[in-house]
């Protein structure tokens, strides 16, 4: 390819460290330097050729992108810049996005504390009543997950988010009036439905913010959230529940009821903490000059750009029609990575989920039941943020993912193999040991929305996988049954079956992206260099389909 300089640059598929449509290699080029860690700007990224610049600028133009208007491809800016810039995303995103979370999760773990309270012989209910209506939740939850996702995409997640949020927390705190299987069965289904769609709208929100390299990372600290929510609601529960008996209700009633009140409060704020993208961040509660400079703005929009291209081919405000759903539902090469979702999470779920009820059943008190959950989700947070830095220094997405069911083969195994008249301490030993186990969810999201490698198929693919992730969820919790407790022995040799064969799985993906990788580059090096370079100037292929695009793995 040519520049207007007289330069020679070859054109080059685009590897799976750098996302984007291409890469151009200048011969000749000057370069500026950047600073070890990647950051800060360069005279060697993909916009240096203007004729590409050109390119890009029209679809900018075309698709009406919100952040247009900072689109500069020679702009430039220091690592220390972009350093202090992520810093401030950090504290102004990242943090309400997790606490965002945590008013999700708290309504979908304090279920797990009720029922150390009596909740189920109190409503008429059983452990298969309570399974059921998981059940229905997932469901609910799973079939929410794509409309939300549509309609965040559509109006914003900015809006919608918050919105839903208030929703659940008034339906969750109205299970503090619960009285029969009816109820519990209606409350969960209207749960689910508001829920469903909160998880793919904000880690689509996310991009708007942060390179593909920095959100893996990242989604590991927004993860925490699932820890944090057991080891506070733990604590929380265990005085709230003592609240038994104050204004005649129980302990349970009371927990529902204050939890609702505490993420309503979240989501109301949310309205004025959530800015629609970088450029957005004016409005009457977060102040006329907003939360960033223009310089800062500048160098939001163009670093984030030269990362990945493709994140400028869709406002934020734009629906996906009929027409780009089917096209993303399609790409039948992002369906390992659902598969991956649909089967690998489901080892661990009903032991997380009867925790503190096993504890119960075996012999120990509400207190004690809740307080003992904490050990094991501390252990988890850790666990998640070192697998998944191991996995974004060693820049292996698939095989580093497979020791969270290596670790879960062999602790569940243990509990398989020990005697049922064994020490309670030994028993809950292992189940800490299973449920510390280091959760790759973080790893694998940011590992689809790199390889769906445009906003239109980001925006369904963060949506597909969550629900094949709810599926998952559905199978796992009605794997313990009633005639099984209290040790869930048959239930617990099926997921020991389920990590061994995810354990295969991890290694049937990567090699599955090798084999697509290889076809790709053949077709690829059969072209002349001015194929190469009409193909990615005309060409009419979109994300994962084009030719000089590789997936990760």
């Amino acid at each position: 390819m040519s520049t207007e300089k007289g330069e020679t640059k070859e054109v080059s598929p685009i590897s799976p460290d750098s996302p984007g449509g291409f890469e151009t290699k200048p011969s000749n080029a000057s370069k500026e330097s950047l600073s070890s860690d990647g950051y800060g700007s360069s005279d060697e990224h993909i916009f240096s050729d203007p004729t590409v610049a050109n390119h890009w600028r029209g679809i900018y133009e075309g698709a009406r992108y919100e952040n247009r208007h900072r689109f500069d491809p020679n702009y430039k800016w220091t690592a220390e810049e972009e350093k202090k810039i992520l810093r401030k995303i950090d504290l102004r995103i990242m943090v309400w996005a997790w606490v965002m979370f945590f008013a999700l999760d708290v309504h979908r773990r304090n279920i797990q504390r009720a029922i150390t309270d009596n909740m189920l012989p109190e409503t008429g209910m059983n452990t298969n009543d309570y399974n059921y209506g998981q059940t229905i939740f997932l469901a609910s939850f799973l079939s929410a997950e794509l409309p939300s996702g549509l309609i965040s995409k559509k109006l914003g997640a900015d809006r919608w988010i918050p919105t839903i949020m208030v929703g659940w927390s008034l339906v969750a705190g109205s299970q503090a009036f619960l009285s029969n299987r009816a109820g519990y069965f209606a409350i969960k289904a209207l749960l689910g439905l508001l829920m469903g769609g909160f998880i793919p709208d904000i880690v689509l929100w996310l991009t708007y913010f942060y390179k593909s390299n920095e959100l893996p990372i990242r989604l590991a600290w927004f993860w925490t959230a699932l820890s944090t929510v057991n080891i506070v609601g733990s604590l929380l529960a265990a005085g709230i529940l003592q609240m038994r008996g104050i204004l005649g209700w129980s302990g349970w009633r009371w927990l529902f009821l204050i939890e609702g009140l505490l993420t309503l409060i979240i989501g109301i704020f949310s309205w004025g903490l959530m800015p629609p993208g970088p450029c957005q961040t004016r409005n009457w509660f977060r102040g006329k000059d907003g939360w960033f400079t223009e310089r800062e703005e500048y160098i939001m929009v163009n670093r984030l750009l030269r990362d990945d291209p493709s994140k400028g081919d869709m406002n934020n405000r734009q629906a996906v029609g009929p027409s780009l759903l089917w096209k993303a539902i399609k790409d039948w090469e992002m369906w390992p990575l659902y598969t991956l979702g649909l089967m690998v999470y489901i080892p661990p779920a009903p032991v997380n989920a009867y925790l503190s009820y096993i504890l119960k059943e075996l012999g120990f008190n509400t207190l004690q039941a809740n307080l003992l959950a904490i050990p094991s989700q501390f252990m988890f947070a850790v666990n998640l943020l070192i697998i998944t830095w191991v996995s974004k220094r060693f820049n292996e997405r698939a095989i580093i993912s497979s020791f969270s069911n290596i670790w879960l083969f062999a602790w569940l195994l243990a509990l398989v193999l020990v005697p049922t008249n064994g020490p309670l301490w030994i028993r809950y030993a292992i189940m800490t040991g299973a449920l510390s186990y280091p959760y790759c969810h973080a790893i694998l999201v940011g590992w689809n929305a790199r390889n769906s490698n445009a906003v239109r198929t980001r925006a369904v693919s963060a949506a597909l996988y969550n629900m094949t992730v709810q599926s998952g969820n559905i199978i796992a919790a009605n794997i313990y049954r009633d005639d099984d407790k209290p040790y869930y022995n048959r239930g617990n040799r099926v997921i020991v079956s389920i990590a061994a064969f995810n354990i295969l799985l991890f290694y049937g993906a990567k090699a599955f992206y090798i084999w697509r990788n290889k076809v790709r580059e053949a077709k690829w090096q059969s072209l002349t260099e001015q194929e190469r370079e009409d193909y990615i100037l005309h060409s009419k292929d979109e994300g994962l389909k084009r030719l000089d695009f590789r997936f990760a793995h």
